[in-house]
């Protein structure tokens, strides 16, 4: 059975139920807005689980996670999920767009889990920043109007719509701004040069740049531009191309050429001999990862690359000439980095059920099993199974999430303890895999019965003897354990001709 539920104003968004054989395991979604008060309803649990007020006093649901802190907890009076630390989007899932929290509720009458994903909402808590308070730009006086210079770029902690949207420039005479937006790439900003300089009427332009998110109201964050016009150098450096493009595959041996720059210069002599140089080094420094060659532009892999740690790399370039003053053109380099199989998947076990009782029903739910890798494309994509012979099964509940349950019967006389191999294989070229070993314990139930060593006993007695005589002491075998396995006799008839038993009596 499935089912899909809408909220309402407090933010919560759906779920999805799945009921599998006897039990149920449930993939249920909320959301909730991060820096919400404590006590804010993420949703009404009990109501999505089928519970009435009377069910939920015994059905015993508790909420568990793997995170130290515990953001969220149950009313047990009205089966209200609620936020119980505070949230907050930026510092649990820091430059990713969705942010989720993964809890388990259980239920111990009847026996059952549900994972339930709480959607954390960005709300526009972090104003837009600069990596410096102040940016100082030398132009010449021989600019030529519609001369580009890039701008820094703000960074916003806030996502999607509360992210860095546009920029502004303050009023002045000689510079207006042209925003860039690159699709999924940040936004971003250039200073164009719109009337000739002249050092001699204004030697300093101070201008202010405002970086402005999509908040409603927004935020602002603001940069202090110095632009000294200087003297002289007619011709900039061009180079070929506004964007260069490349790939590289992660773990690329160190020295690997990317590409190579060109940009010419119209001028002669020293004025026209170009340096290259990267620039704007920010959060992700260039020079981290790759070597420019000043003097041929060529660009090679410096260190390891990873593409669990980044995907692509936005790098500026900077050609500049020998002149005096010296003249700059700009361009951008967009480095992708293609995944490669380097990462084996993840096991994790939780809500780990053990022991089961010996006559547990097929289909009852005992561990959780979540597959992880960090890889992406077909190399994230893994498929999960039990090795060898046990009789227990893994259950595909939602993507890389598995529910262990009992797949036949338990008999603890024979196997009080499984071992469970699980092994878990991704879908790269060459696949890599990895296994854990579950143990689960079988504990005891009272279905064996005492056993005498004898079914036919010949016991002797004198008469006469003293009342309390000992005539024979009996022994049975129980196959259960501690309170199943203890014995009780009593004496019985069997004939209405045999002897009376008062005339004896057992312990």
């Amino acid at each position: 059975m499935a089912a899909r539920r809408q909220w309402d104003n407090t933010g919560r968004l759906f779920f999805a139920l799945l009921c599998l054989c006897e039990w149920s395991v449930a993939q249920i979604s909320y959301s909730v807005s991060e820096e919400v008060d404590k006590g804010t309803a993420v949703g009404n649990l009990a109501k999505d689980l089928n519970l009435n007020v009377q069910q939920l006093q015994s059905a015993g649901l508790q909420i568990t996670s793997v995170y130290k802190q515990r953001y969220f907890d149950i009313n047990h009076e009205s089966g209200v999920l609620f936020v119980n630390e505070r949230i907050d989007r930026e510092e649990l899932c820091p430059d990713t767009v969705k942010c989720s929290l993964n809890i388990e509720a259980i239920l111990s009458n009847p026996r059952s889990l549900h994972r339930i994903e709480v959607v954390i909402n960005d709300i526009n808590d972090n104003a837009p920043s600069f990596q410096e308070e102040m940016c100082t730009i030398d132009m010449y006086e021989s600019s030529y109007a519609g001369e580009r210079y890039p701008l820094p770029i703000a960074h916003d902690a806030d996502v999607d719509a509360n992210s860095v949207k546009t920029y502004k420039l303050n009023p002045n005479d000689y510079f207006s701004l042209d925003i860039q937006s690159n699709g999924d790439q940040s936004v971003s900003a250039e200073l164009v040069l719109q009337k000739a300089l002249d050092r001699e009427k204004q030697a300093l332009i101070e201008l202010t740049l405002t970086a402005i998110d999509g908040g409603k109201p927004p935020k602002t964050g603001t940069l202090q531009i110095n632009v000294n016009v200087l003297d002289v150098n007619d011709n900039p450096p061009v180079f070929s191309k506004s964007l260069y493009k490349v790939q590289v595959v992660e773990n690329a041996n160190v020295g690997t050429t990317l590409l190579t720059l060109t940009a010419t210069d119209l001028d002669d002599g020293v004025n026209g001999q170009i340096i290259y140089s990267f620039t704007e080094k920010g959060r992700l420094n260039p020079d981290d990862k790759f070597s420019l060659d000043d003097n041929t532009g060529e660009i090679t892999v410096k260190a390891n690359i990873d593409y669990e740690q980044n995907q692509a790399y936005e790098i500026r370039v900077q050609a500049r000439d020998k002149g005096t003053p010296p003249r700059s053109a700009h361009s951008k380099v967009l480095v992708e980095v293609i995944d490669v199989n380097d990462n084996a998947p993840e096991i994790s076990v939780s809500s780990l059920m053990s022991p089961v009782k010996e006559d547990a029903e097929i289909g009852t739910a005992v561990a959780m099993v979540t597959i992880t890798d960090k890889d992406g494309g077909k190399n994230g994509v893994t498929n999960c199974k039990i090795t060898g012979s046990a009789p227990f099964k893994l259950k595909s509940n939602y993507k890389n999430y598995y529910s262990l349950l009992v797949d036949g019967p338990l008999d603890r006389e024979s196997v009080s303890q499984y071992n469970i191999s699980v092994a878990a294989t991704d879908e790269g070229t060459p696949s890599l895999s990895s296994t854990s070993v579950i143990t689960i314990q079988v504990s005891d139930v009272n279905d064996n019965p005492p056993q005498f060593l004898d079914s036919f006993i010949n016991v002797y007695v004198k008469e006469n003897s003293p009342i309390g005589t000992t005539i024979h002491k009996l022994a049975t075998l129980d196959l259960d354990l501690q309170e199943n396995a203890k014995s009780t006799y009593h004496l019985i008839n069997s004939s209405p001709k045999s002897m009376q038993t008062t005339s004896m009596m057992v312990n």
